[in-house]
């Protein structure tokens, strides 16, 4: 249940995340949403991490859930602080080249529906980085269309699955 939780929250953050980059809605306002995910994806990822049960797999885990929380946090204070991001950007190469081998090994252990499910997310999520690297470590003239892969990636590696997690519909 612990990822439906992270996953709609992922998607709510993404979703206004996309549209403050159609410049409807102000950065500032947007950082709450921000800090708050990045909050929870913290607290996650410690859990995941320090927690009882700890083990190789679920510090694997907590890892990289904590460039998701680091991701929203630092989003969160450049929109505070009314920074460029570029500091932000390069961060993003950073992870989308994490993600983009955390992508790799999820096709290489898929079994089933969700764990290909599980590597197209990492896929899609590696894109996402990347173009945030491109937007913002960059300055690419690319907001439009990272405005619109993020909404894309808030549907449909956030929002969507983590209800159906949450409403219990599918199973992890």
């Amino acid at each position: 249940m612990m990822l439906g939780l992270i996953l709609l929250y992922v998607g709510a953050v993404l979703f206004l995340n996309g549209i403050w980059l159609t410049n409807r809605i102000a950065g500032r306002e947007v950082a709450v949403i921000n800090v708050l995910v990045g909050v929870l994806s913290l607290l996650v990822a410690l859990h995941l991490i320090f927690g009882a049960d700890a083990n190789a797999a679920t510090v694997k885990a907590g890892a990289c859930t904590l460039m998701f929380a680091f991701t929203y946090l630092w989003v969160a204070a450049n929109q505070f602080l009314g920074t460029d991001g570029r500091g932000l950007g390069w961060f993003c190469l950073f992870v989308s080249l994490t993600a983009a081998g955390i992508t790799v090994q999820s096709f290489i252990d898929s079994e089933g529906a969700f764990g290909l499910w599980n590597a197209l997310n990492w896929g899609a999520w590696t894109v996402l980085w990347f173009s945030f690297f491109l937007l913002l470590g960059l300055a690419r003239k690319i907001q439009k269309q990272v405005a619109w892969l993020t909404l894309g990636c808030a549907v449909f590696t956030g929002w969507v699955p983590g209800a159906l997690i949450l409403g219990q519909m599918i199973s992890v």
